[in-house]
């Protein structure tokens, strides 16, 4: 448990929206398999259809699902008003992934106004196994609607316009 406080008292059932409003996560069949403040646990089965060339699960694939396990552990400690973006992230490929089910853990390590940076890991089941197949650090936006500033008469820096 990371011990973080949600600035959203209904942040469970925004981060269960936020998330079901991506049709890729459907498309992949990635659900959303534990959900606390600042922490995600996502998951999904192998499918023939998201393999390379090898027959293992595209890291693409694997990438997807770790962006999203960030997002929605970061997005759960954002205020109410608030969307999120990814603005970067890093995928170290460690191992095949190879498995008849893959999981997404994501956990924030430090929480901003606006920027939010997580870790996650990226494990593949088999045979009753674990394996650890993928790490990515991700950095996370809060975007929050801004006020408009009010109209300020406008001065030319040229004095003569």
């Amino acid at each position: 448990m990371t011990g973080f406080e949600p600035k959203n008292p209904g942040y469970r059932a925004a981060a269960i929206a936020m998330f079901d409003r991506q049709p890729a996560m459907r498309t992949l069949g990635i659900v959303i398999v534990r959900l606390a403040p600042g922490e995600a646990e996502l998951a999904m089965l192998h499918a023939p259809s998201f393999t390379q060339q090898n027959g293992f699960i595209h890291a693409g694939i694997i990438t997807a699902g770790l962006d999203n396990a960030c997002g929605v552990a970061a997005f759960s400690l954002m205020p109410p008003e608030a969307d999120i973006l990814t603005v970067e992230f890093k995928t170290t490929l460690l191992a095949p992934a190879r498995g008849e089910r893959f999981v997404f853990k994501a956990e924030v390590v430090k929480s901003g106004r606006t920027l939010t940076f997580c870790e996650a890991k990226a494990v593949a089941e088999h045979d009753g196994k674990t394996t650890l197949i993928a790490t990515m650090t991700g950095t996370l936006m809060a975007m929050v609607p801004r006020i408009a500033a009010p109209d300020v008469p406008h001065t030319s820096v040229h004095g003569g316009d």
